[in-house]
């Protein structure tokens, strides 16, 4: 760090954006194509004073930029851009507002609420287009320049098939905060993801990937705190390179390496939910914190014509203008650093369709996607787009490229009304249960296509999909508003918890079942963590600002004996899965080949073996279902290996009715092995003999699995 500042910054290089230090000094490089200049400001190690403001000497190609000589990792910076405010025509520049850079990978201090922060007078007659003169910096985080130091070794990207995926979805925070075993500074953070502990536990469940809720640090919106309530979820993206200060325990970014290196090591990939559709801004009476006082005009779409607003297919207020190059490029640069500097082994995109948005709308031939496709680093990684956003045409599930799969809500959707009694669904239920390839069988899509889920962050847990008919979001402080009205829940009599032994029984087996469609579903399942030991939110299926109880997962209750029977459940039906190639077909199953002469992939019956019709079909009251499906065996694991070369075939029984059903096995086939009761509490069966008398009774709201050779999967 120089002792002295200079009067002026050298001229340095457009290329890299961002601050890189070189080992003699740090180049400055940030985009703006419509400022007229832009000031590097540097400032003391706690980020209080500003040092020094030096005007960027250079503008290549839209990128200002220069050198500062001397300095090095752990200088404390932001910008200032000097510019027109002219809000009707999409510029909103004011000096006087302290910057993030975009491109920031540390962050120093919180945004600390004050009018400030505002670009214009927050109580003038015209709003935002007035001008505002205050200094925001004693209100604005700070960026800090790092460099990467980390040994991986031997660390290699575990690169699971999609089809043997199974994904677990988390809040890093929530999934933690309430482990007694770990000291407090280190719930919540990285430093409690890859302890022991949780990795032996996500083994057992058989995950093969995590999935993080957002990690880039991100905004505490104003109207939260107003509550006294927090931004828990974290989809107000303040920068897209840093991570979430209170994420880290130790203040250090390896935490996050030595994270990602210990699930690699065992076995477990890690991928990023990530929000490029919009930033934590807002509308045009939001702050001014780092892309709309840089270059309004070029970050965000705004309406022609009215410029002064913007487009807000996104429902927070702004859209992030992808179709701008260079809005692209941060995009692409972002995820190419937590996938090359982190190891991450794949993303999440929020609101996809946004992402995909071109002029006429969503395009699968966007830019964004061709990106990505074509990219050496990106296109090799795991991508999932969540199909739709708020906008014209904005539901596009079954309509993204090759290579993306698909947050699958007609899969949510119908098994839980399938579950809760509802008529008339039983072929759709059984589209779903085949990879639903009416959406996603076309351009040699694959049936991992279609993430399959039951529950996720954004609704009810597992347990409240059983117990509650209706939303329960007072705590949000929004007078229960918020929140979807549409839950395809059931409480089975009460509302709530209950004492009640028969509906208990019911609403844990209904869980079964639920867990049971999604793991032996075509497709790629994603559970959501704490659904494996039956967590609840007491019925808030909106719980994106409670940072407590409600949203954290309680580790009390997977101790339980009730818990420790759902957790062996869940390993139970993973490791079924794991063992027949035909639950996890890498193409769509049709029933139009042959696996075995006499055998097709897949084939349909009723509870009495036989097929069933075109009009069977249509019985709006059948809620039961058998579904035979049918491999290769070459590479079944647990056969003995004589039995590699012979078929796997596995036959599920299906019972959502609430009366027993005897179901009769097809004709033909050997032996027959029982793998799976869900009516039982851990699912596992009575009996390692073959069935006998080829009949299986089934309780009522059950699934029953069998396989055609003595597989033990526990």
């Amino acid at each position: 760090m120089p002792s002295q500042f200079p009067d002026r910054l050298n001229t340095g290089a457009p290329y890299p954006l961002g601050a890189t230090s070189d080992g003699l000094g740090i180049n400055f490089a940030v985009f703006s194509a419509n400022a007229q200049q832009v000031d590097l400001c540097i400032f003391d190690s706690q980020g209080r004073k500003e040092l020094a403001r030096l005007p960027l000497p250079e503008c290549t190609d839209e990128v200002w930029h220069g050198y500062l000589p001397d300095a090095g990792p752990g200088l404390v910076y932001g910008y200032r851009a000097h510019g027109p405010y002219e809000p009707l025509r999409g510029h909103r520049f004011n000096a006087h507002k302290l910057l993030l850079d975009p491109y920031a990978k540390k962050l120093l201090g919180p945004v600390r609420w004050t009018d400030a922060l505002f670009g214009y007078r927050l109580n003038a007659g015209k709003a935002d287009l007035t001008f505002d003169r205050r200094d925001s910096a004693p209100g604005m985080p700070k960026a800090i320049v790092t460099e990467d130091n980390f040994n991986w070794s031997s660390d290699r990207r575990p690169a699971v098939p999609w089809e043997k995926t199974v994904i677990y979805e988390a809040h890093l925070r929530g999934i933690s905060m309430l482990r007694n075993d770990l000291r407090p500074p280190e719930r919540g953070t990285f430093a409690a993801l890859a302890t022991p502990r949780f990795i032996d536990h996500l083994l057992k469940l058989g995950i093969t990937t995590v999935e993080l809720l957002p990690v880039h640090a991100y905004l505490q919106d104003h109207f939260l705190i107003e509550r006294n309530l927090r931004n828990y979820w974290g989809y107000s993206t303040l920068a897209y390179f840093a991570p979430e200060p209170s994420y880290l325990s130790r203040g250090e970014l390896n935490e996050i390496r030595m994270a990602v290196r210990r699930l690699h090591a065992a076995g477990i990939e890690v991928i990023m939910d990530v929000v490029y559709n919009h930033n934590c801004e807002g509308n045009e009476r939001g702050p001014t914190l780092s892309l709309r006082g840089l270059d309004n005009a070029s970050y965000f779409r705004l309406i022609p014509g009215q410029e002064r607003f913007y487009i807000n297919e996104t429902g927070c207020g702004n859209t992030i203008n992808i179709s701008h190059p260079r809005v692209l490029q941060m995009v692409l640069d972002s995820l190419r650093y937590w996938a090359e500097s982190f190891h991450i082994d794949g993303f999440r995109f929020d609101l996809g369709v946004t992402l995909g948005r071109e002029g006429t709308g969503f395009d699968p031939g966007s830019g964004f996607f061709d990106a990505i496709l074509q990219d050496p680093v990106l296109s090799r990684l795991k991508l999932i787009s969540e199909p739709w956003d708020i906008g014209p045409g904005g539901y596009q599930l079954g309509n993204h490229p090759p290579r993306f799969s698909e947050w699958n809500d007609r899969f949510r959707d119908c098994a839980r009304r399938f579950w809760s009694g509802d008529s008339g669904l039983r072929g759709e239920f059984a589209k779903r249960l085949a990879g639903s390839g009416d959406l996603f069988d076309h351009r040699t899509r694959k049936p991992w296509a279609s993430v399959n889920f039951i529950t996720s962050h954004d609704g009810f847990t597992l347990r409240d999909i059983v117990s509650y008919a209706e939303k329960h979001n007072n705590d949000n402080g929004e007078d229960g508003n918020d929140g979807h009205n549409d839950n395809n829940s059931n409480n089975w009599g009460v509302e709530g918890p209950t004492d009640d032994p028969a509906i208990q029984d019911l609403r844990v087996r209904v869980q079964r079942g639920l867990l049971a469609t999604m793991m032996f579903a075509q497709g790629t399942p994603m559970l959501l963590g704490g659904d494996e030991f039956s967590r609840t939110q007491n019925g808030n299926n909106n719980a994106y600002c409670q940072d407590n109880e409600i949203s954290w997962v309680d580790w009390e209750a997977a101790t339980s004996a009730d818990g420790r029977a759902l957790t062996a459940y869940v390993g139970r039906l993973t490791a079924i899965r794991c063992a027949y190639p035909a639950l996890q077909a890498g193409r769509f199953l049709h029933g139009d080949r042959e696996v075995a002469p006499g055998l097709p992939d897949i084939s349909w019956f009723d509870e009495r073996g036989e097929s069933i019709s075109a009009e069977a079909w249509e019985n709006a009251e059948a809620r039961a279902l058998c579904v035979r499906r049918a491999a290769e065996g070459g590479d079944m694991q647990g056969y003995r290996d004589e039995d590699r070369t012979a078929p796997g075939i596995t036959m599920l029984f299906i019972n959502a009715g609430h009366d027993p059903l005897e179901f009769v096995f097809p004709e033909g086939g050997g032996d027959w092995y029982q793998l799976l009761d869900s009516a039982k509490a851990d699912g596992k069966p009575d009996s390692d003999e073959p069935v006998q008398h080829r009949r299986a009774m089934v309780e009522g709201r059950t699934v029953m699995m069998f396989g055609s050779r003595r597989v033990r999967p526990w």
